[in-house]
């Protein structure tokens, strides 16, 4: 498979380097957002070229027609929405909820039920399948083999693979391989919490070395907490641009390091002196009290 790739494989690192891998943002998508911060960032990323759009739902029907209608008067019907439902029903309320949803033109629901629900987002993926919906799933499958099985079964129409979630780089690669032999496109989650810096290194490999294009694929961005790695990704025109510093990209600044280490750095003494959380060093946290309380009790 990877040999198969070598021809073409510098025109698709110069690109990468030059042009980068499309993004989407789910910026202005969050639950809880009122409608007019909605609009104001939607109208923010439409200037700035963002095409793909991913928003949260599956709390209450009515308001998530009304946040997709508004979205949809925004972007257009020439951009892409995607929902995001973070697990949030049971398989029948899914079918049910994206039937709904269906008329503002979703590309994929996500995750929409327990993520090791294999045969759950089989039945999701049939049913939606005549609507043009399909099933992104895969930031919390905890290793190679449910992977399988959700491609096995075509539970998932967009391979979602997570940086952090698998045992490491190489369970993640073998991953990529399995999607190309059962042509599924790799969508993967990230976020900003250096999910974004890890990533793109992995997609960017699929695209030179495995799949050979960016085709039904793109990645998620979340444009916050960048600032506390020193080499942060950078989006050009909506694109993630290779890196081209060696390593995983998430070496963190030691300012941060100071400030946010538990339970010693200075942000978590300070909540610590407003009472948000207890300071485990003066006082054990209330799971160990009770731990302690309750192997005297046996004793």
């Amino acid at each position: 498979m990877l040999n198969e790739m070598q021809k073409g494989k510098e025109a698709r690192e110069e690109r990468m380097l030059n042009r980068g891998y499309p993004a989407y943002t789910t910026g202005a998508g969050w639950l809880g957002y009122s409608q007019e911060r909605t609009q104001t960032l939607l109208k923010q990323y439409l200037s700035q070229g963002w095409t793909h759009f991913k928003i949260k739902v599956g709390q209450n029907l009515e308001d998530d027609k009304r946040r997709c209608q508004l979205v949809r008067d925004i972007i257009g019907e020439d951009k892409t929405l995607m929902v995001d439902a973070n697990q949030k029903w049971n398989v029948n309320e899914a079918i049910d909820w994206m039937k709904e949803l269906a008329p503002y033109k979703p590309l994929w629901i996500e995750e929409p039920t327990s993520p090791d629900d294999v045969l759950g987002h089989a039945a999701i993926a049939k049913a939606l399948n005549p609507l043009g919906i399909g099933v992104a799933t895969g930031e919390v499958c905890q290793n190679r083999v449910i992977f399988k099985q959700m491609l096995q079964a075509g539970a998932m129409q967009y391979c979602q693979i997570d940086a952090c979630r698998v045992g490491g780089v190489n369970e993640v690669l073998s991953i990529y391989l399995m999607a190309k032999k059962f042509k599924v496109p790799v969508c993967p989650h990230a976020g900003g919490v250096g999910l974004c810096e890890m990533v793109q290194h992995l997609q960017i490999w699929d695209y030179i070395s495995v799949s050979g294009t960016s085709k039904d694929r793109i990645v998620e961005h979340a444009d916050q907490l960048s600032e506390h790695f020193k080499t942060p990704i950078k989006i050009i025109r909506c694109h993630y641009l290779a890196p081209k510093v060696p390593g995983y990209s998430v070496e963190m600044w030691e300012k941060t390091l100071m400030e946010y280490e538990y339970p010693y750095g200075s942000e978590w003494n300070k909540m610590f002196t407003e009472g948000k959380f207890l300071d485990p060093r003066t006082r054990p946290p209330p799971y160990v009290e009770h731990r302690a309380k309750a192997d005297i009790t046996l004793r």
